[in-house]
């Protein structure tokens, strides 16, 4: 009965995974976004100051907030990629469960 319940348990924390990765997800997106939009008006500035555009980048991209607002992306990348190798693990770890339950009730 113990590998049943660790199998329900896993199953619940999957469950609990996965309407996390929506949130997770949509942070990431929020902060790509948000880099996004303030690089580019970062440029469209540079670029109307009379700076090459080769230069601007690079430029652009040192900028403190713009350089935070990177830092914030890759962050929230870094959490919703773990939160997916989260579910993965998790599924395999029922998935070994469930081959365990049905051995032992073949058994």
């Amino acid at each position: 009965m113990d590998l049943y319940n660790d199998l329900n348990q896993k199953q619940r924390e999957l469950d609990i995974s996965i309407k996390s990765l929506r949130k997770t997800g949509n942070d990431y997106a929020e902060a790509y976004t948000n880099y996004r939009i303030k690089l580019a008006q970062e440029l469209v500035k540079l670029r109307d100051e009379g700076m090459p555009v080769t230069l601007a980048y690079d430029v652009a991209r040192g900028k403190q907030e713009i350089a935070k607002a990177k830092f914030n992306e890759i962050s929230k990348e870094a959490i919703y990629k773990a939160n997916l190798e989260s579910i993965n693990a998790l599924k395999l770890q029922i998935k070994v469960l469930e081959n365990t339950l049905e051995r032992e009730y073949r058994g």
